[in-house]
């Protein structure tokens, strides 16, 4: 059995091709942050689990809720603004008919499309997930954002990628950055990390250097640009809050 974990907030125009990939699951168990679209009206036919819960700007607490309320032998956690296509469907399964007893999770790579466009190079190109496992081997997430999921025993990879739908648009993409680094930055500070006046200039440019020079980014055209620019304004924004939490606490 397969139980399937989506968090959800306001994802109305999406979260019925999220769920339509997932119909294979066993089990389809929503985590919603008390969406006010119509997001818990598109789920309905789904015959899938709502549990409703309040974020908190705590994205492993969501994750844990679900997994503490999945039944299946195995847990698939799908974000809700990716799809599993047909190949990866088959993949899973073969891989936990055949490989049950020697591993206990699999990470998932994801192909970004940004734009209309898939991107190929850049920072996105090659993020690998840990995003299947055995419910017996499965630790709890950790982290706020960026959170991890700690599972016990072997892993292994699987090759065929998620379809990752990041961003409708720049305003999107800006506001999620903004929610995103604010929690981060508390995050690092809750951790000790400091940071200095030179690294909030220098990590920023390093960042766009990566990933629009060396890894090829601009091989994906405006789309690449645009993703090394916003990537770049994500390392600026996380040090630069880190370094307000530090001025707001001497």
């Amino acid at each position: 059995m397969i139980s399937a974990v989506i968090l959800t907030h306001n994802n109305q125009e999406m979260i019925g091709d999220v769920l339509d990939t997932l119909k294979w699951c066993d089990e389809r168990i929503i985590v919603d942050d008390n969406s006010t679209d119509k997001t818990l009206e598109v789920v309905k036919p789904y015959n899938a689990t709502v549990i409703q819960h309040v974020l908190v700007d705590d994205f492993a607490a969501q994750r844990n809720i679900g997994l503490g309320k999945a039944k299946g032998e195995w847990v698939l956690f799908v974000d809700s603004d990716e799809l599993v296509p047909v190949a990866l469907q088959k993949e899973i399964l073969k891989a936990i008919r055949q490989q049950a007893d020697r591993v206990q999770g699999y990470y998932i790579s994801r192909k970004d499309i940004l734009f209309g466009r898939e991107l190929k190079y850049g920072e996105t190109a090659n993020v690998k997930l840990l995003r299947l496992a055995k419910k017996t081997a499965a630790g709890t997430w950790e982290r706020k954002v960026h959170e991890t999921w700690n599972v016990q025993g072997s892993v292994a990879y699987l090759t065929t990628p998620l379809l990752h739908y990041p961003h409708e648009s720049i305003s999107q993409f800006l506001r999620q950055i903004n929610r995103y680094t604010t929690i981060n930055a508390r995050v690092f500070y809750n951790e000790r990390k400091r940071v200095s006046s030179w690294q909030i200039i220098a990590y920023p440019i390093a960042k766009f250097i990566q990933n629009y020079l060396f890894r090829l980014g601009f091989l994906d055209g405006v789309a690449g640009f645009v993703i090394a620019m916003m990537m770049s304004f994500h390392s600026f924004l996380t040090r630069g809050k880190l370094w307000e939490l530090q001025q707001k606490n001497t």
